[in-house]
C-alpha cells in the first residue's frame, strides 16, 4: 500500500530544489485550480434539503433549541449557548417557520462540501481528489441527517473542517498568526458544542506525537488557544455558576438514556453512517497521512483521528461523536485514490465516483425526509434499518429514530389543549402545563399558542432553571415523562385524555393526560424534586 499510495511522488523528488528542506520543499503539495466542480457539489447539497425542510414536524431537539432562543443566556444544562442564539435568529428571520429553522443547518452542510473540496486542493488533490472528497460528504447519510434539523451536530463538523483547513495551511508554511484565527474558530466550536474540547486535545495529541510538536513551543499558538478560552469563557463561567450541570447531564445520559454500544458495533456504525462505498476512501487516507511521505507532512491529523476514537471509546460516547473528523479523512483519502487510481487504473475514478452517488441516493430517503411517510415506512423495512441503529434505550418503535422524534407533536399539543378548554375559565387561570421533558414543553411553548396554551413548565433539564411561571400548583395539567411518579405528588388526579400518534416515539406514545389538584406541598416546595438532567 504504501509503494502505491506515493507512485507519482518519485517525480515530484527529483524534481525539487537540491537546496531546499525536505519537510518544506519535498513534500510540499501542488496546489491545484479549484474544480468548478466542487461548487456544483455545494449548491446540490443546499437543494438536496429543500423538499424536505417542512416533511413530517419537529425534531424533539429543534424544540428545545428554539425555546433555549426565547430564554438567551450564556450557557444551558445540556449544551452552549450559540445553539439558542442561532435559533432565536432564524426566528427572527424566518417567523417560527419549520423551513426557516432547517435553513441554516442545511446551508452548514453545503459549506462543509466546499471546505472539504478546499481541503482536498490544499493537500495537492488535483480535480478528481477533490470530487471524491465533495460527493462522499455530500451524500454521507449522518451529514446529510445532520443538516436536516437544526441542531449542533450540523454546525459541528464545520468548525473542526475550519480549524483542520487552518492547521494544514500553517503545517504548509503559512504565517504562523494563522493560530490567532484557529483560537478564534475554536472558541466559537465550543460555543456550540463541548465536543471541540475533544477535537482539541487530539489535534495537541497528533502534533507532539510527530515533528509538528515545534508549533506547540510558539507564542501564536499559545495566543491562539488564550484566544479560544477568552471566547469560551462565559460559557464556563456560567457552567461553574450552575454547579457543572453537563457534567452531571454527561454522566445520567450515559447511565439510563445511552444505548450500550460494543466495539464491532462501534465501527459498524461508523461505515454505516458514513456510507460503505465510502469507506475504501477513508482507509486510503488514513494511510496516506501514516505511511506516503506525501502525508507525512500532516501526520499528526491521523494520530489526531485515532485519539478522537480512543476518547470516544474510553467515555462510552454515542457513536456518531467522532463523525466530524471523516470529512478531513474523505479530503485525505481523495488525494491518496486520486494516486493511486493511474494509467490502466484510471477507468476506476468514474466507477468509484458512480458508486458513491448510487449508494448514497439509495440511502438519501433516511437521511433527509423526502418521501411522503408510508413511502419511507415501507422503503425501511426492506433493510430494517430501524433495528439496525439504535443510539437510546427506548428508540425502538415503528419508525427509526430520527424520524419517529419528528412526529406526534402536533397532535399531542391539539390533545392538551382539547383537554385544557375543557377546564372551568376559573381553573384555566391557574392551571399549570406541567411537561414531562423538554420535548414536550417544546413542542407546547412554539405550538400551543394557535390553540390558546400558556407556555409550559418541566423539571427536564434548563426548563428547570426557568421555574415554575408564578404557579401555585393548585391545578396541573400533567403528562410525558416521568409523569406516573410525579402524579403521586397530589391528592387528587383524573385521567382526561390520552395522547396517542402511531409514528411517534414509543416514549412519547399512549401518554395519559391528568388534571393533578390538592398538591401535598406548594409547587415551590415540590419544584426540587422534578429537576431531572439528562
Amino acid at each position: 500500500m504504501p509503494n502505491l499510495v506515493i507512485e507519482l511522488e518519485t517525480e515530484r523528488e527529483k524534481t525539487a530544489p537540491s537546496d531546499l528542506k525536505p519537510h518544506t520543499a519535498l513534500f510540499r503539495p501542488v496546489v491545484s485550480p479549484i474544480s468548478r466542480f466542487v461548487f456544483l457539489l455545494g449548491i446540490a447539497s443546499l437543494l438536496i434539503h429543500f423538499p424536505g425542510r417542512n416533511q413530517y414536524g419537529f425534531f424533539r431537539d429543534e424544540l428545545y433549541y428554539i425555546a433555549c432562543g426565547n430564554h438567551l443566556a450564556f450557557g444551558y444544562v445540556d449544551q452552549p449557548p450559540l445553539i439558542a442564539l442561532i435559533a432565536r435568529l432564524s426566528s427572527l428571520a424566518f417567523r417560527n417557520t419549520m423551513s426557516g429553522f432547517r435553513f441554516l443547518p442545511a446551508l452548514a452542510g453545503a459549506c462543509m462540501v466546499l471546505l472539504t473540496g478546499w481541503m482536498a486542493r490544499e493537500l495537492g488533490g488535483g480535480r478528481f481528489a477533490q470530487a471524491l472528497a465533495c460527493v462522499a460528504v455530500l451524500l454521507a447519510p449522518l451529514y446529510l441527517a445532520f443538516g436536516s434539523f437544526l441542531s449542533m451536530n450540523a454546525f459541528e463538523p464545520l468548525f473542526w473542517m475550519t480549524c483542520t483547513y487552518i492547521l494544514v495551511c500553517i503545517l504548509k508554511g503559512s504565517d504562523e498568526r494563522l493560530w490567532l484565527l484557529f483560537g478564534a474558530v475554536a472558541g466559537t466550536g465550543l460555543q456550540n458544542k463541548h465536543t471541540m474540547l475533544m477535537f482539541g486535545f487530539s489535534v495537541v495529541i497528533g502534533m507532539m506525537l510527530t515533528p509538528d510538536r515545534k508549533y506547540l513551543r510558539t507564542k501564536w499558538f499559545w495566543f491562539g488557544g488564550m484566544l479560544a478560552l477568552a471566547i469560551f469563557l462565559p460559557n464556563l463561567v456560567w457552567e461553574a455558576k450552575h454547579h457543572w450541570p453537563q457534567l452531571e447531564c454527561v454522566r445520567n445520559c450515559q447511565r439510563l438514556k445511552n444505548a450500550p454500544v460494543g466495539t464491532l458495533r462501534f465501527l459498524g456504525e461508523q461505515i454505516l453512517f458514513l456510507n460503505p462505498v465510502a469507506f475504501p476512501a477513508i482507509a486510503a487516507g488514513l494511510t496516506w497521512l501514516f505511511l506516503s511521505k506525501r502525508g507525512k507532512q500532516f501526520r499528526s491529523l491521523g494520530w489526531a483521528y485515532l485519539v478522537v476514537i480512543a476518547v470516544v471509546r474510553i467515555l462510552n460516547g454515542k457513536t456518531y461523536y467522532p463523525m466530524p473528523f471523516y470529512a478531513i479523512l474523505l479530503a485525505t483519502g481523495g488525494v491518496a485514490l486520486e494516486t493511486l487510481l493511474l494509467g490502466s487504473r484510471k477507468w476506476l475514478r468514474p466507477a468509484y465516483l458512480a458508486m458513491l452517488v448510487v449508494s448514497g441516493l439509495v440511502m438519501l430517503p433516511f437521511d433527509v425526509p423526502v418521501l411522503p411517510v408510508e413511502m419511507v415506512m415501507r422503503y425501511q423495512n426492506l433493510i430494517s434499518l430501524q433495528k439496525t441503529v439504535k443510539m437510546e434505550r427506548d428508540s425502538q418503535g415503528e419508525f427509526h429514530q430520527l424520524y419517529a422524534d419528528m412526529f406526534g407533536w402536533e397532535s399531542m399539543v391539539a390533545t392538551v389543549a382539547n383537554a385544557y378548554h375543557h377546564l372551568s375559565p376559573p381553573d384555566q387561570k391557574h392551571c399549570a402545563i406541567l411537561a414531562g421533558n423538554y420535548g414536550e414543553a417544546g413542542a407546547i411553548d412554539l405550538l400551543g399558542a394557535k390553540y390558546g396554551l400558556p407556555t409550559a413548565i418541566s423539571g427536564h433539564n434548563n426548563y428547570y432553571f426557568w421555574g415554575m411561571n408564578g404557579y401555585s400548583g393548585e391545578v396541573v395539567m400533567l403528562f410525558g415523562q416521568r409523569a406516573e411518579v410525579t402524579k403521586t405528588m397530589f391528592g387528587a388526579v383524573e385521567q382526561v385524555a390520552t395522547i396517542s400518534s402511531r409514528f411517534a416515539a414509543p416514549a412519547e406514545n399512549h401518554l395519559p393526560v391528568y388534571v393533578c389538584r390538592r398538591p401535598k406541598a406548594p409547587l415551590p416546595a415540590l419544584w426540587p424534586s422534578l429537576r431531572y438532567f439528562e
